[in-house]
Formats: structure tokens, C-alpha cells, sequence
């Protein structure tokens, strides 16, 4: 059993220069009030600022450490409101609380300091605690421990895509399968525990006959899959049953038809949509920020922009084998205990891949992914 991280208060210090493009400001806080007044309303009770040199500029805080290893602020729960982020870009947010009011809010600055490996503090689906709460407006005093997450890599940092969702949506187009992508996103869905149905969208493009293969590996895999056609209509009530109570992201490429399959799900959503490039043969991106929606069947879908490629956050090599479902019985047969399944002799994975266990093309994507190659 694994030992149990204590979630102790303690008081830590948070570097905020980082996320301040000039130096700070000399003089005392009393002058400062007059000219910045929105500095002193940053500054909560029984924190304070201390600035050593030009540049740094540094507060303490009391948090308690989380399940993963990431720091929650301590704050004053009785003057704050529970809610779930809408949508965010930048710095706002429009966060639903949880009596049903939709606000506009801003982000301490203190929350965007404890988050500085991300590239946002918040994100869609984020539960938080919002204060200075008024009738349009308010600040995000902190952000709850998450889970259900799908994330990618961002110059070297977490792009945290959407939180607390439990089903990935991946669609892809059925003239235009991409399998590297496809294990990509399973590889995510299975890192952040989410369980993942594969949508292959425009089936009126060809001939379903062609699809049997693809189909029938995701589907031994235990994946669910299921063959839908916004156009025609074709499977959009077996997507409906799909989403019925369920919290569900939809990903994939930009043009694979992510919003007008989610507009024939529910009419009446008028999701902007788009046609492919006639010059690059790739989708336009429609959709500009990722947005949690209610379905008025039960559930909630989040529709987010198109991805291009997909490079995978947090993940060392020794561990992408426990993302290929169809690896597991075979890792403990392998010669070697830390055996990589890339060249070593008495591998088992490798021999499972010669007498056709395991697909090619699955374990084509496992090498791709294990020698840190991003584009797809």
C-alpha cells in the first residue's frame, strides 16, 4: 500500500516575479495603495510581501500539500463560492457556481504562481473557489485538487487541455484514419484514467466495409467504437446514449467534425463549424477555446479546438508499456526485467508483435512514442 501524503498546513513561499515583466516597485506599501490600489487588494489577511534586489518579489502562504503532490491554498472558506469553470482563456475565466450564477472571473495572482510548470492555473472543468463575488463578477481564490485529466506537452510544460471529465471522445475521420494519433490519445486517456471511445466520424465518405480492420482492433483492445456521420445522421443515437450522464471530451484534429457532430447531438447548439483547406488538405480551426456545455439529455460534453499533434506530458519511457492494454500480458515474459521492447533479444512483446498478438501499427506507435518523437 502506498504510504499516504500528509495534508498538513504549512507556509511557503511563492516566488511571484515570474509572473511580473517588470521590476519591482521601491517605496512603501502606504504610497504604493495611493497610485496601485489593486496591489494592496491582492494581498490577503496574514500574507505578506518581502522583495530582496530589483526583481524578486516573493509571499508566504499557508497551503497544505494534495494527493498529487501539488500545494492548496488555505483560504477563508466562509467568504468564498464553490463552482465549475465554463471555459478559460488567459487570465478569465467563466465559472458556473454552484447556485447557478455565471461569472466573469479573474485569477489571483498568488493561484498562478503556485502553477508555474502550467500553462494555465485553470482550466475548463476546474472546480474552484471564487471570491469577491459580486452580480457579473470575481476573483478565483483556488483551484480544487483534480482528476479525470487530459493533458499534453507545451514547451516543456503541462497544457492541462480539460480536468474532471470521465470519458474521452477521440474523433477522427474515416477518410483519414491516423492510428499514431488514435494511440496517442488512448495513451493520455489511459495516463489521466479516463476511459475512451474512438469516433470515426464521415463514414458517408466511403465504404464502411473498409473501416472492419481498424474497428475490430480498437474494439479487441476493449475500446468502445462507434461509426458516425454528422451529415446523415448515422450513429448520432448511439453517441447520445454514449454522453447520457456522462462528463465527456471530444478531441481530435481540426475538420474531423467535433462540433457538428456535438450540434446534431443536441440542436440548437449552433457550434460554429468549418470545412478542410482545399490548399493543405487540413482542417480550419473553428473552434477557439475549449468550453464545457450541459446536455439537456443529462451529462456534459466539452468541445475543444483542434489538435495537431499530441505530445505527451509527464511520461517516462518505463512506464508507456502500461498504456498499451495489449502489452500487459506479455511485459513479465520478457528475458530482461527492464527489458524497453526496442531491441533487446527475448523480448516478449516483440515476439508477440512477429506471431501478430499485438498490431504493427500499435506497436509502431509505442516506438514512436518511447523514442520521444512528438509530430504525428
Amino acid at each position: 500500500m502506498g504510504k499516504k501524503k500528509s495534508n498538513r498546513k504549512r507556509k511557503v513561499r511563492v516566488a511571484l516575479k515570474k509572473n511580473r515583466g517588470k521590476r519591482a516597485r521601491r517605496g512603501n506599501l502606504t504610497q504604493q495603495a495611493r497610485t496601485d490600489p489593486e496591489r494592496i487588494e491582492d494581498i490577503a489577511a496574514g500574507e505578506r510581501i518581502s522583495g530582496k534586489g530589483d526583481t524578486s518579489r516573493y509571499r508566504t502562504v499557508i497551503a497544505a500539500e494534495t494527493e498529487e503532490g501539488g500545494l492548496q491554498i488555505d483560504v477563508d472558506l466562509s467568504t468564498c463560492h464553490a463552482g465549475r469553470v465554463l471555459s478559460a482563456i488567459g487570465q478569465m475565466s467563466r465559472v458556473q457556481l454552484d447556485d447557478g450564477r455565471k461569472l466573469e472571473c479573474t485569477v489571483r495572482q498568488v493561484v498562478r504562481s503556485l502553477a508555474r510548470d502550467q500553462r494555465n492555473a485553470v482550466v475548463t472543468g476546474d472546480r474552484v473557489l471564487v471570491g469577491d463575488v459580486d452580480a457579473e463578477t470575481g476573483v478565483i481564490e483556488r483551484v480544487e485538487p483534480r482528476h479525470g485529466v487530459l493533458s499534453r506537452s507545451s514547451r516543456h510544460r503541462a497544457h492541462v487541455i480539460v480536468s474532471n471529465v470521465d470519458q474521452l471522445m477521440v474523433v477522427v475521420p474515416a477518410d483519414d484514419l491516423k492510428p499514431v494519433l488514435v494511440d496517442r490519445f488512448l495513451v493520455s486517456a489511459e495516463q489521466g484514467e479516463i476511459a475512451a471511445v474512438l469516433c470515426i466520424n464521415k463514414i458517408d465518405l466511403l465504404d464502411p466495409v473498409e473501416l472492419v480492420g481498424w474497428t475490430g482492433l480498437y474494439a479487441r483492445l476493449g475500446y468502445e467504437v462507434v461509426l458516425t456521420s454528422a451529415e446523415t445522421g448515422a450513429g448520432i443515437s448511439r453517441l447520445r446514449q454514449l454522453l447520457a450522464d456522462r462528463e465527456t471530451v471530444f478531441a481530435g484534429q481540426s475538420g474531423v467534425g467535433k462540433s457538428s457532430l456535438l450540434n446534431s447531438i443536441q440542436p440548437g447548439l449552433r457550434l460554429l463549424t468549418g470545412e478542410i483547406s482545399s490548399s493543405t488538405g487540413k482542417g480550419r480551426h473553428v473552434t477557439r477555446r475549449t468550453e464545457l456545455i450541459e446536455l439537456d439529455g443529462g451529462g456534459y460534453v466539452v468541445d475543444t479546438p483542434g489538435i495537431r499533434q499530441l505530445a505527451l506530458w509527464d511520461l517516462i519511457p518505463e512506464e508507456i508499456e502500461g498504456f498499451f492494454v495489449e502489452f500487459r500480458p506479455f511485459v513479465a515474459l520478457c528475458h530482461f526485467p527492464d527489458c524497453s521492447h526496442t531491441h533487446e533479444e527475448g523480448c516478449a512483446v516483440k515476439r508477440a508483435v512477429e506471431t501478430e498478438l499485438i498490431h504493427e501499427s500499435r506497436y509502431a506507435s509505442y516506438l514512436r512514442i518511447h523514442a520521444g518523437e512528438d509530430l504525428v
